[in-house]
């Protein structure tokens, strides 16, 4: 058995358990051979090792790398993997997740939108958009019409630049529009009816940047995974490139918080350039929200080029800390230059430029002792949080499932050698023994599952209570207080009277809106979401919770029942297995999850609120009461007709908060109920079956293969002596897997009491 020490014991040890599973699956596959075994003897048992195959194969440790736009999240990526992969410097391009994992080769797999996806993002972008026909047909558009894409090309052309600029960045939603159209032409050959998945790999990776680097071709990507063959991560772990916690997108923060609540570890980066500034305060305190914050490990990326010494780093280094202590109390941090590594692991590649500072960094020991050892105590404290702590998790359920399986063929063999040496006389009053017996186990297994069933009904009415009061419309969490923020929203209106003069109202109002809803979205980036991830882990809290304390007396019906069971079988003279004595382990929740697959709803789907709003609704009444007064003005001075414009506005804005008070109240809803029976229900049960599975796996029904064994008990004594050579050679097996499976007990209790 290879050691299981080093950054690659979690490897050793998965690999230990799936060569045994594979050896117990060839042991079921030739017991199953032999003459007069039941043809679904085996059945559930190869089973059971069919799961651990996939689901370890499928077990991942996620780690999200955060901090500030250009901290040098990309740049520790890079450096992890020995090698300059992720694009780095990309700052707000980053408008995705780029999730990179070990593999067996460079490989880079976009994954793209749907037309659909892309119609709908162009379809919210078009709510009030500036021209009656676009506010009739908002629905109906589709990009790949060549009519439709050359009109909203014609329109977005008229909005004048400085309409698109707001507060020194472009508004989002004119820049899904600007970008979409631009990039149309390159990106249609990729695109299908559904999400597609194109590959890069070998000497065709770095391709992979003409999309995923280009600020104009991203938009049309969802996703992108990345696969390294440098470095010393393991293929377990997948680590997260996130967007910039400052990014102006509110969309951009919610597929960060989509990926934060999977992951297993948060890496926050910390430039030395900037220490902590206010934006990373706001991002950890919706982090602290979330439940997040005791996940976290900060590293200072320290750039050598800014600091005189290693005394001015240290007193850097406490500043921060101090800064960080008002979020997280004691806050363990790491300090290195993830550049200066990288540039030492790609030397011959780098240009003249960077190699000129590489050797200028080189001469200052100090500084690159405090980095090389900052790293060394990182690395050590990585592998410790990535592997070694999740090693009871990953891989302790499945070896104690695969022991359930030897026990249960140790049972087979041991019962039919003892069918074997009996006579037809003495196995039909065994067999009735063991059918009234096996009775009785039937009754208390469908007890025990009425119980866990009673439990499951309990919990969801519980939760269904939790649920309805943290979204009341009136007395909730989340819905009042956004009511209050749209409701309590102020628009400067005098901010917009040039705009009133020079672009007319419609383009006015349009621009009122985009803010109003980047401000709407940021609100709930910030403040909702974090609060709904937060009541979510709370509701899984009390499923864990309530499953644990359901767990003991539904165990021990079952290791009454099993206790019985195997008690007969003892006194028939049949022997009784204890290579497996399990006790009850505490529910994986968040391993239950990726093993189903089920997802919370993504955070930008409490955004989706204004694809409900009645635009023509706004638009007709501020367009109607702009003309009014205007008609009554025309006898008066000019100077009234911006007050008149400025009071239109003030209608139609009180319009347009009404329209998305009720899209909100109606969104929310249908959020409220989703996320009740499409997730919250679906985990009860889930967790139940899971329950239900594992005290199941304990069970074999021995009848049904005893009465295909005492067919043997009358055959010739020259095909009963072939018979029990072969079965006794199945029990040698056993006896060899269970022997290795003591050897790995003990190496892996010792991999955990070096944690």
């Amino acid at each position: 058995m290879e050691s299981f020490s080093g950054m690659n014991g979690h490897e050793a040890l998965k690999t230990e358990i799936l060569q045994m599973n594979q050896q117990v699956l060839s042991l079921l596959e030739r017991a199953g051979s032999l003459p007069g075994a039941s043809p679904h003897a085996f059945d559930a048992w190869g089973n059971i090792c069919g799961g651990i195959a996939r689901q370890m194969s499928e077990e991942i440790m996620r780690i999200a790398v955060i901090g500030a736009i250009k901290s040098g999240k990309s740049t520790l990526i890079n450096s992890l993997f020995a090698g300059d992969y992720v694009k780095r410097g990309a700052g707000v391009v980053t408008a995705m997740v780029t999730r990179v994992r070990r593999g067996d080769r460079l490989r880079a797999t976009l994954f793209f939108k749907s037309w659909l996806e892309v119609n709908a993002d162009i379809q919210k972008a078009l709510v009030l958009f500036p021209s009656p026909e676009w506010q009739a047909r908002r629905n109906d558009f589709d990009i790949r019409r060549d009519r439709d894409r050359q009109d909203l090309a014609t329109e977005f052309e008229t909005l004048e630049t400085r309409q698109l600029v707001s507060n020194d960045t472009r508004n989002a939603d004119s820049l899904y529009l600007s970008y979409y159209l631009r990039g149309y032409d390159k990106a249609k050959a990729y695109l299908a009816d559904n999400p597609v998945l194109r590959t890069y790999a070998d000497h065709e990776f770095s391709a992979h940047l003409d999309f995923s680097g280009n600020d104009v071709l991203a938009f049309y990507l969802k996703d992108i995974a990345l696969e390294i063959n440098t470095g010393e991560i393991e293929k377990n772990i997948e680590i997260a490139d996130c967007q910039g916690s400052d990014s102006p997108n509110p969309h951009h923060m919610a597929m960060i918080q989509d990926y934060l609540m999977t992951a297993n570890l948060l890496i926050y980066v910390i430039s030395s350039r900037t220490g902590v500034r206010q934006a990373d305060i706001n991002f950890l305190t919706m982090i602290r929200k979330m439940g997040l914050i005791n996940q976290i490990l900060f590293v200072v990326n320290v750039d050598f080029s800014e600091h005189a010494s290693v005394d001015d780093l240290n007193a850097l280094i406490e500043k921060i800390r101090e800064d960080l202590g008002v979020i997280r109390p004691e806050p363990e941090i790491y300090k290195m230059s993830a550049l200066f590594h990288l540039f030492r692991q790609v030397s011959d590649a780098i240009p003249e430029k960077d190699r000129m500072r590489l050797q200028q960094w080189e001469q200052d020991d100090r500084l690159v002792s405090f980095s090389e050892e900052g790293k060394a105590r990182f690395l050590e404290r990585f592998q410790r949080v990535a592997t070694r702590e999740r090693y009871a998790v990953l891989l302790a359920n499945h070896f104690e499932r695969l022991k359930t399986v030897v026990s249960g063929v140790g049972q087979w063999v041991r019962v039919n050698q003892e069918v074997l040496t009996r006579g037809a006389d003495d196995m039909a009053g065994l067999m009735t023994k063991i059918k009234s017996q096996q009775k009785k186990t039937d009754r208390v297994i469908a007890m025990a599952a009425s119980t866990l069933a009673g439990a499951v009904q309990q919990i969801q009415r519980e939760l269904k209570t939790d649920v309805d009061r943290f979204f009341d419309a009136r007395s909730g969490d989340i819905v009042p207080a956004l009511i209050s923020f749209v409701d309590n929203y102020e628009v400067s209106f005098h901010e917009y009277t040039e705009r009133l003069s020079a672009s007319g109202f419609s383009d006015t109002l349009y621009l009122v809106f985009q803010k109003f809803k980047h401000d709407i979205d940021t609100f709930m980036a910030g403040q909702i979401n974090p609060g709904i991830f937060s009541f979510v882990r709370a509701c899984e809290e009390k499923i864990q919770s309530a499953f644990d304390s359901v767990i003991g007396p539904y165990e021990a019906m079952i290791h009454d029942a099993l206790g019985e069971y195997n008690a007969v079988m003892a006194g028939l003279g049949l022997g009784v297995d204890t290579f497996d004595r399990r006790s009850s382990r505490s529910i994986d929740i968040q391993g239950l999850k990726r093993a189903t697959g089920l997802e919370l709803p993504p955070a930008s789907a409490t955004m989706n609120y204004s694809t409900a709003i009645r635009t023509e609704a706004v638009m007709r009444l501020g367009v109607h009461h702009f003309w009014q007064r205007f008609k009554r003005l025309l006898r008066r001075p000019a100077q009234n007709d911006t007050a008149s414009a400025i009071s239109a506005l003030k209608i139609a804005v009180r319009r347009m908060k009404s329209e998305t008070r009720e899209s909100i109240l109606f969104h929310f809803k249908n959020y409220r109920e989703n996320l009740k029976f499409q997730y919250i229900f679906k985990l009860v049960d889930g967790v139940s079956q899971h329950i239900h599975d594992s005290m199941m796996e304990r069970f074999h029904d021995y009848a049904q293969d005893l009465a295909q064994m005492t067919d043997m008990t009358t055959a010739r004594q020259e095909d009963r002596s072939r018979l029990s050579e072969d079965v006794l050679a199945v029990s040698s097996e056993v006896a060899d897997i269970r022997h290795r499976m003591d050897r790995f007990h003990e190496a892996f209790q010792d991999v955990l009491k070096a944690r």
